[in-house]
């Protein structure tokens, strides 16, 4: 049981930590005693005078072969051989890279050891809680250890390696006063526990602003000035610079890194060893640094992690959530979870006793969030009938048109691109490729139809259905969008932020900014008023999470401004997620969100795992699976494939109480050993909890 309530059975993964595998005999083995040659034969090498034997992680991702192998540590490597190095070793005829976790006398196995052919670098790369933590992870989401030491470890530089050291190290800040923190009526004890050494563990539902990156910085400073690190992780390049400007104003310079893949292989190796040697005390960074190697860790932060950019697209697919709560607990760290909104993960946590809930009070709530207006009741479709078919209807015009006089005004879109769906102009059938049946998209006024999965110029298209070869949008972009206020605004500059360009900042003076959702640019003082358009698209996905998600988005965008300006959102009034969006209450939504899953067992109130393969691996691998008792399996259905040539592929969900997550993984992890032993020709993917079921 943990000291501020709860089990270990609240987080996925947080029971005990297994103990070293025992060695297995391997194809390439020997015992230390076996491993010395005659003295006189020419090139014998002989085994290290103590600890000869060393556990080698082997770089190979096969599932049966997923455990360390043991060999002899030569003498003249013996001083270079040190745990956590990186070496080279023979395995299975061929030479492949490894990792060093320990050395030990004996070998448990009485078979013949190989010698280690060389260590690559004595750099001790892999710290000893990293392999521990690379362990769980893969347990926890059915993955190989190998896979999961990719995302740990970065790739070797040895120029950067070679680098001098400096011994010099900046002073620990002094335990800073709430500062942004006196906003929330826990905020200053949360502070005061991470300057103590204590473990504080919060759900943060953060006030609509830009203070938020100041809080961080300043929890950050707390946990520093315990003589403890800590790590932070943030969606993207354009956060990671945020919160890395707040934390050198509140830090100062030499006390803490940034990683992002923006620096280059070489720059952020750089940093990375900064932090593995001590020299750096904070890391902020994007999902990559959920592993990175600080010392002492006393607080990990993970902000807006409902963002699905934060789901790591390489296998076992680990989310930051979860890996960051497995380390303040392992650590004995505080935990902050934050964001604008909540999703109901995080509610999990909350009700299950793993973190408090930590947000301001309702009075204060309301002097700082927005003034929210919805479009679409029928009320409102009565007072003007042009917004019934209108995208921008009158009331949010006007809106505008005020806002402009002081400011620039935010126009969010749920789509990138210019008419990314068209259809029939009689007819209204969908416009699809004729030659892999993909939708077809127009990227201007002026341009050919073209297909978005097989890129096929469509100029000839006409309707299978009434053969009428005029066509209308259905789904309009954010470029169509910008196009459209230039004409409703004119002299107005029209910006746009979206996937080609993402605006980090917009100035003072009036403009309509367009963006797509998480490309919103901050503006200078705030936006005087936002327009949220299209609501329908982002609440009509077929997702299980289309509500909280649609919400975070809203949330996000009208976070921008300022206090009681005018956010119009064109949706139905009716609906939670607006409710939620007007009353600034995500709490609520999520706790009502997670209750409603709760009784239809869905995540994150059960486990669930994907299987994505074709027909018949999934029909072989839940052959060779033992399922946990009470395991439901749902499909296998089929998943629609981009291109005219696209395999058949399928996906199955098996589901299982909360409590039998561990089972499961270790169950498929198993079976996809069986598979891999047998040298099966297909591998399935295998995504634990993944956060797109439909």
């Amino acid at each position: 049981m943990t000291k501020d309530g709860g089990g270990t059975d609240l987080i996925p993964g947080l029971d005990a930590l297994p103990g070293a595998a025992a060695p297995r005999p391997g194809r390439s083995g020997k015992s230390a005693a076996a491993g010395k040659k005659a003295p006189g034969k020419k090139g014998a090498r002989s085994p290290a005078a103590e600890l000869p034997v060393a556990r080698i992680a082997v770089d190979m991702s096969l599932p049966h072969l997923d455990r360390p192998f043991d060999y002899l540590v030569p003498a003249e490597l013996d001083a270079k051989a040190v745990p956590g190095c990186r070496v080279r070793v023979r395995f299975a005829g061929q030479l492949v890279d490894g990792f060093l976790l320990e050395r030990v006398a004996e070998s448990g196995h009485g078979g013949k050891l190989l010698f280690l052919e060389r260590v690559t670098s004595p750099e001790p790369v892999l710290a000893p809680e990293i392999v521990a933590l690379v362990r769980e992870v893969a347990d926890r989401y059915a993955g190989t250890f190998a896979d999961v030491l990719r995302l740990a470890v970065p790739p070797r530089h040895a120029r950067v390696e070679a680098e001098p050291v400096e011994d010099a190290a900046p002073a620990l800040p002094e335990a800073p006063d709430a500062g942004v923190w006196r906003e929330y009526p826990a905020g200053a004890s949360f502070l005061g526990a991470l300057a103590a050494g204590r473990a504080p563990r919060a759900v943060w539902t953060a006030l609509p602003g830009p203070d938020w990156t100041a809080a961080i910085a300043r929890a950050v400073a707390a946990a520093l000035s315990g003589g403890r690190g800590a790590l932070v992780v943030v969606a993207d390049g354009r956060d990671v610079a945020r919160i890395d400007e707040a934390l050198e104003a509140e830090l100062g310079e030499g006390l803490h890194v940034a990683l992002t893949a923006e620096l280059g292989p070489a720059e952020r190796y750089r940093r990375w060893l900064a932090v593995l040697r001590g020299k750096a005390r904070a890391v902020v960074g994007t999902r990559a640094a959920m592993f990175a190697p600080v010392a002492d860790l006393g607080l990990v932060v993970l902000w807006d992690d409902g963002d699905d950019v934060h789901a790591e697209p390489h296998a076992p697919y680990p989310h930051p959530r979860d890996v960051l709560a497995l380390r303040a607990h392992r650590s004995g760290a505080g935990a902050l979870i934050g964001g604008f909104t909540r999703t109901t993960d995080a509610t999990q946590l909350v009700e299950t006793g793993w973190a408090h809930a930590l947000a301001a009070d309702r009075n204060r709530v309301r002097a700082t969030m927005p003034r929210v207006r919805y479009v679409g009741e029928d009320a409102q479709l009565a007072r003007d009938a042009a917004a019934r078919t209108a995208r921008l209807p009158n009331v949010a015009f006007e809106a505008a048109r005020q806002a402009l006089e002081s400011g620039p005004v935010l126009v969010q879109v749920p789509r990138r691109g210019y008419v990314p769906g068209i259809a029939c102009g009689r007819c209204r059938t969908p416009a699809r490729c004729q030659t892999c049946q993909g939708p077809l998209a127009l990227a201007s006024s002026h341009a050919a139809p073209y297909c978005g999965w097989c890129g096929h110029i469509a100029g000839d298209w006409h309707c299978p259905e009434c053969g009428f070869f005029q066509v209308r949008a259905v789904v309009v972009g954010a470029k169509r969008t910008a196009e459209e206020l230039g004409r409703a605004f004119p002299g107005v500059p029209v910006r746009t932020s979206g996937r080609e360009a993402v605006l980090d900042r917009v100035g003072p003076e009036r403009a309509l900014v367009v963006a797509t959702p998480g490309a919103e640019p901050q503006a200078e003082s705030g936006y005087p008023a936002a327009l949220l358009l299209d609501g329908w698209v982002l609440l009509g996905r077929p997702d299980l999470r289309a509500g909280e998600e649609t919400l975070r988005r809203w949330m996000n965008a009208a976070s921008l401004v300022r206090p009681q300006g005018p956010v119009i959102v064109a949706a139905e009034g009716a609906l939670p997620a607006v409710q939620a969006l007007v009353r600034w209450d995500p709490v609520t939504f999520a706790e009502r969100e997670l209750a409603e899953r709760g009784e239809v067992g869905f995540p994150p109130a059960a486990r669930m795992a994907s299987l994505t393969a074709s027909p018949a691996a999934i029909r072989e691998l839940l052959a060779d699976t033992r399922l946990p008792d009470g395991a439901e399996v749902l499909g296998p259905v089929p998943v629609p494939q981009a291109g005219a040539e696209a395999k058949e592929r399928e996906r199955a969900l098996i589901r299982v109480p909360r409590a039998a997550g561990n089972v499961l993984a270790r169950a498929l992890k198993e079976a996809q050993g069986v598979r891999s032993a047998r040298k099966a020709t297909e591998t399935v993917r295998v995504q634990i909890d993944p956060l797109e079921l439909i």
